[in-house]
């Protein structure tokens, strides 16, 4: 059997857990810390596959809450009724043909990954050219005091889009999460109060 070189503590304790991904370690980090969710909240988790953000957030916003994926793969082991999907590319989707199909939210979440090269600055502007996207849903579709939450690697840009959407927002914070592995780039911005 070939060792996997992505297996670690994560991968194995998601598996345990049944959650469908190890990432779903960093979204709880981000929530103990900040305290995103709400009961009854709607929610919109961009770059939902495999699902385990999704599947997290549906534990958390109960019963009366709602959450509706947008990815370029469909998320097959997530079932919920409280789930809808939308198969997409986000650097395409419009945000008011999304804000009218979807309506107003309270949250709107990115894990979005770009391609990567191994090239850091390549790496670096396809990172905020997702991350400029998802944020620019956020402010279209964000009831008043709704929040954002996304990856980005870090680089030269990432200060000034910072500094961009803070005025939107009572609270901006910038955190890495212990899940994330070690030789990664990537943290996280949460923004809260928009």
């Amino acid at each position: 059997m070939k060792d996997n070189r992505w297996e670690d503590h994560y991968t194995r304790q998601a598996r345990k857990d049944r959650w469908l991904a190890r990432s779903v370690y960093k979204l709880q980090e981000i929530d103990k810390k900040f305290r995103v969710f709400s009961r009854g909240d709607r929610v919109l988790d961009l770059g939902c596959y495999p699902g385990s953000w999704s599947q997290y957030a549906l534990q958390k916003i109960g019963p009366d809450g709602s959450l509706t994926g947008i990815d370029l793969t469909v998320p097959d082991r997530l079932s919920d009724s409280r789930f809808g999907f939308l198969k997409a590319d986000v650097l395409t989707v419009d945000p008011e043909s999304l804000l009218k199909k979807l309506g107003s939210l309270n949250l709107v979440m990115s894990d979005l990954a770009p391609r990567t090269t191994g090239i850091k600055e390549v790496d670096a502007a396809r990172s905020m050219a997702l991350v400029k996207k998802a944020s620019a849903i956020a402010l279209q579709l964000l009831l008043p005091g709704g929040g954002f939450i996304c990856k980005v690697f870090e680089g030269e840009d990432f200060r000034d889009f910072r500094e961009e959407i803070s005025p939107c927002y009572s609270q901006v914070k910038i955190f890495r999460t212990e899940a994330t592995r070690k030789k990664s780039r990537e943290i996280y911005l949460i923004a809260k109060g928009f």
